[in-house]
């Protein structure tokens, strides 16, 4: 697809085999420093009838890069209601967001509110933040805290003064920084291996700027516009980049959305915990075919009690609201 200000994004559709229903389509954004093939898992795990729509935005993949003033996440929104008037003209639509794909859908709410209106069906924020990423501290305590978040803020400065097209990172060590800082207990070492190479080449000058956008975004009061939408919230409880208050935070803008909590996972819940997250964008997937008017009330609380890893959801500190639920540890 060729965005209005002519850059080339890299969208790719899987359409339902054996024709399927395209009632619903699912569109899935993903985050920082990746590009669409951290859906593979989640993608997999979804029934072949679903019609499914994921790209590169732009700086990250196969798409172009990012121009001086393009790497801001407005842009993204602009860019993701490009890519739904062009490959989904018609209608509803379920949005999947990981981390600043999450953020990207909240910056579509608030610069196309009627579009969110008359066309999504369910959205679901996967490790991801409605603020306050300027206040980052990867999980370290105190001054390391704080020093950790202004070496991001220096990083980000370095990669946007960067002039060569992809990073000088090699392989083991952008595993190695993609094993602590994205990924909970235990990961898969092909899910490190596939975090570190989607990195690599992500456009430096792009990833940079998003990095700047990210700090800056705020978009609490743009969650109103998905105050009626059926809505499911997931975060890992050792997520160091979106940490679990982040995702505590949306759910309470969201007073009727689906949170589920994932122990032992990291950022990476679309990798970590793969069947509880398709799970749930299933969930949200199977309302929106019965619901008669995209963004209605139907569905209270997206998936109901459908557990978010395949029936074993458990009680604990969130019990007291039916709308939030805790996976099992063991679960993938």
């Amino acid at each position: 697809m060729t965005a209005s200000d002519g850059a080339r994004i890299a969208v790719e559709t899987s359409e339902p085999e054996g024709g399927g229903d395209h009632r619903v389509t699912l569109v899935l954004v993903h985050g920082w420093t990746q590009d669409r093939r951290t859906w593979d898992r989640v993608v997999g795990e979804l029934s072949p009838g679903v019609r499914t729509v994921r790209y590169d935005l732009r700086g990250h993949g196969d798409s172009d890069p990012a121009g001086p003033r393009s790497a801001t996440i407005d842009r993204l929104a602009d860019d993701l209601a490009e890519v739904i008037a062009t490959q989904v003209p018609s209608g509803p639509i379920v949005l999947a967001g990981h981390s600043m794909g999450g953020m990207t859908i909240m910056a579509l709410a608030d610069r196309y509110p009627d579009l969110v209106a008359r066309r999504v069906a369910g959205a679901a924020f996967v490790a991801t933040s409605s603020g306050n990423m300027d206040r980052l501290t990867l999980g370290f305590p105190g001054a390391l805290g704080r020093g950790a978040a202004r070496l991001e803020r220096r990083l980000a400065k370095l990669l946007v003064a960067y002039r060569r097209e992809r990073l000088p990172v090699a392989r083991p060590l952008a595993a190695l920084g993609g094993r602590f800082l994205v990924f909970g207990k235990r990961p898969r070492k092909d899910d490190v291996r596939s975090v570190a190479e989607q990195l690599r080449k992500a456009h430096p000058r792009s990833i940079g700027g998003f990095q700047n956008a990210i700090s800056l975004h705020n978009r609490v009061t743009a969650l109103a516009a998905l105050a009626t939408v059926p809505t499911v919230v997931l975060v890992g409880d050792r997520d160091r980049l979106t940490p679990v208050e982040h995702a505590e935070a949306i759910a309470e803008e969201l007073p009727h959305a689906r949170f589920v909590l994932f122990p032992g996972a990291g950022h990476m819940i679309t990798q970590e915990r793969w069947t509880g997250v398709a799970d749930a964008i299933a969930g949200l997937i199977a309302d929106a075919g019965t619901t008669a008017v995209p963004g209605g009330t139907a569905a209270d609380g997206a998936a109901t009690d459908r557990a978010a890893t395949g029936g074993a959801a458990t009680g604990g500190a969130e019990a007291g609201s039916p709308h939030r639920s805790r996976a099992t540890p063991t679960s993938t």
